[in-house]
């Protein structure tokens, strides 16, 4: 296994939300390679240089490749000899047609979305595949606005009763949908979702920085944010501002939401963002780091974030992601200000009637 350079920052550790739960600032999620594009052995290079260089948390979904990401995350574990209450693992749960031994759509019935019956079967699924007894964290991986929200707020709090997970939170949800299941676990003397992970990126901010800030969740809910797609699917490491490279995801991959950025290139919004990219690099560039590093950076300096998930199919990418820490502190109101007038898109703060 590769050894982490000597000079690595120290990691920092912030609480989830309102919880007593410390996570890595950077976590490691399986989402777009564990299971899939990358093998055992580098994914485990991956996540054992994660480790090493302070990070303790690791984000996976019943959904990752086909329940393969869990399995890969559970051989880790049981390889690298991990003590459990060193490290926090989320799951989530939404998507597990592969559960099913029956074809589409039947494979659909009862293994979709957040019904009881399907949360606690498919947690159980994927503690199998982890090897593990509980998962730290547990998430409702999208809205299920077929089933009523009480049954998936009884559902979750059965499953921490029953010691399957310490917590749970949400996933692509709106505003609203988070209210009302805190609303209802509050008529219910239930645990509301202490934690939601978006999307969120110097150029997709909307929804953790106007939607979520004007409902107030984070000061009356007390809500914490685990991020992904900081690096916006790879537009903000600057790879592609003269053109698509033959080897890139945004050219191979089948998954779902790198084929909807791929589908962008050449539009008004992609060559925009490509322009804001060339300003951003070079902001980076006085700074001493690269447009990826500083975009993570920016994302940490948001003091809602607990965490922000990236990827990695090598052990050098999480290492110089890592030093996003330390570019954190070059982050002065001048520099904030100057990435605000390249990238032009600072959410506007709901106008009170009254003060």
């Amino acid at each position: 296994m590769a050894t982490p350079p000597p000079d690595l920052p120290e990691m920092e550790y912030r609480f989830v939300g309102r919880s007593g739960l410390q996570v890595s600032a950077i976590s490691l999620g399986g989402w777009l390679t564990y299971g899939g594009h990358v093998g055992d052995d580098q994914a485990h290079a991956c996540l054992k240089a994660a480790y090493d260089a302070g990070i303790n948390f690791f984000d996976c979904a019943e959904g990752y490749a086909g329940g393969e990401s869990e399995k890969v995350m559970g051989r880790a574990i049981q390889k690298f000899r991990w003590k459990r209450n060193d490290i926090v693992v989320s799951t989530k749960i939404y998507w597990g047609t592969h559960n099913s031994a029956l074809p589409s759509p039947r494979n659909k019935i009862n293994n979709l979305g957040l019904s009881r019956k399907h949360l606690i079967e498919a947690t159980s699924a994927s503690l199998e595949r982890l090897q593990l007894s509980y998962v730290d964290i547990l998430y409702a991986h999208r809205p299920d606005r077929y089933t009523p929200i009480e049954e998936t707020v009884r559902a979750f709090n059965y499953l921490i009763n029953a010691g399957k997970t310490l917590y749970w939170g949400t996933s692509e949800w709106l505003a609203s949908e988070i209210e009302e299941a805190w609303a209802v676990a509050d008529k219910l003397g239930l645990i509301g979702p202490i934690v939601e992970q978006p999307g969120y990126s110097l150029l997709s901010r909307k929804k953790v920085d106007e939607e979520f800030a004007n409902a107030n969740l984070y000061e009356r809910r007390g809500l914490g944010l685990t991020i992904f797609s900081p690096l916006q699917g790879g537009i903000l490491t600057g790879k592609y501002v003269d053109g698509i490279p033959d080897d890139s995801r945004l050219k191979n991959s089948n998954d779902g939401y790198i084929q909807s950025v791929a589908k962008g290139v050449g539009s008004e919004t992609w060559n925009k963002q490509q322009e804001s990219v060339r300003g951003l690099m070079k902001i980076a560039e006085k700074l001493g780091t690269d447009v990826a590093t500083l975009s993570m950076a920016w994302v940490l300096k948001n003091k809602n974030i607990s965490s922000a998930i990236t990827g990695a199919s090598r052990p050098e990418q999480i290492w110089q992601t890592v030093r996003a820490v330390e570019v954190v502190k070059k982050l002065d109101e001048g520099v904030l200000e100057e990435i605000e007038t390249v990238v032009g898109n600072k959410p506007q703060a709901l106008t009170m009637r009254f003060g």
